[in-house]
């Protein structure tokens, strides 16, 4: 069996190498296309798969396993290694494969939206002086972008937590606790809307007087390392998703970090998402200092 799901990784793999546009894996063709749209070359891929759990149902055999997915990439004179961990269940009748698919963690953040909060800023919070180390924010977020840090709380959908977390590592102040729907901290086993709600931490970003702060920018192009981008798939005005910028490509364009669909050095448009819709909306937002 694990020689099976091997050969069907790496004819997945191929498929990426040689840019085969026809291929019957929707999930392929959105990647192919959205980089041939940025003039990016997939130059190489690599494939690491680990089986994590099997179980047996009389003649029926499912087993779920991890891919770690490594493209490198070439546009213009730079080369960079985009990396996403995805997770797949993988179905065999008497032992033959039949079929395997990817269990799309994006879809999770579609098909579980977050819980309607509201914000009580008040402007007369007290002033909290920090410089937002950008540097360290990265690095957190390079470090802790397909695993977990043990002193968090891990959420099923940790996009927003993980982008808290390395916020703080950039040194943005946590306040508001215990209020939940006031500030934007974590603490214990308890923490605020903005901290885990990609929607609350959307307007907290927008709003904060206090402590963190940031200001939206128009464009993509005007954000700096450490920066956040804000996702409305739907366009509905309700948030679901948030990325932490970690590098530009050829193009002076992001590319970011993230959790749910643990992704590395991915390109901020999320065009290749099974999460996209025509209609997505973005904010831009950069980190301010309140020195």
């Amino acid at each position: 069996m694990k020689d099976q799901i091997k050969a069907h990784v790496k004819w997945q793999v191929e498929a990426y190498v040689k840019s085969k546009k026809d291929h019957e894996n929707e999930n392929i063709i959105k990647k192919i296309e959205s980089f041939q749209n940025r003039n990016a070359e997939i130059v190489k891929v690599m494939a690491n798969t680990t089986i994590t759990d099997r179980k047996q149902e009389d003649d029926h055999t499912y087993v779920h396993y991890d891919v770690h997915m490594q493209y490198l990439i070439k546009q213009k004179d730079k080369m960079y290694m985009e990396e996403k961990l995805e997770h797949h269940l993988a179905s065999f009748y008497k032992d033959k494969l039949y079929e395997s698919r990817e269990i799309n963690q994006e879809d999770i953040i579609l098909n579980q939206r977050e819980i309607e909060s509201e914000l009580n800023e008040n402007d007369d919070m007290p002033r909290i002086s920090y410089r937002y180390d950008r540097l360290k924010a990265v690095q957190y977020a390079e470090k802790w972008w397909n695993s977990y840090n043990p002193a968090y709380k891990k959420f099923e959908v940790d996009c927003t937590n993980y982008i808290s977390q390395c916020l703080h590592a950039g040194g943005a102040p946590m306040r508001g606790y215990p209020n939940k729907s006031k500030g934007w901290w974590m603490r214990s086993n308890n923490w605020s809307y903005s901290w885990s709600v990609a929607n609350s931490l959307r307007i907290y970003l927008a709003s904060s007087t206090a402590g963190l702060q940031a200001r939206e920018v128009g464009s993509p192009h005007e954000l700096m390392l450490g920066d956040v981008i804000c996702y409305d798939f739907q366009g509905d005005g309700r948030f679901d998703h948030n990325t932490i910028v970690t590098g530009k490509d050829a193009l002076g364009m992001p590319l970011v970090n993230a959790h749910t669909s643990n992704s590395r050095m991915r390109y901020w448009a999320y065009e290749d998402s099974t999460a996209y819709t025509p209609n997505i909306q973005y904010k831009f937002f950069t980190i301010v200092d309140n020195p």
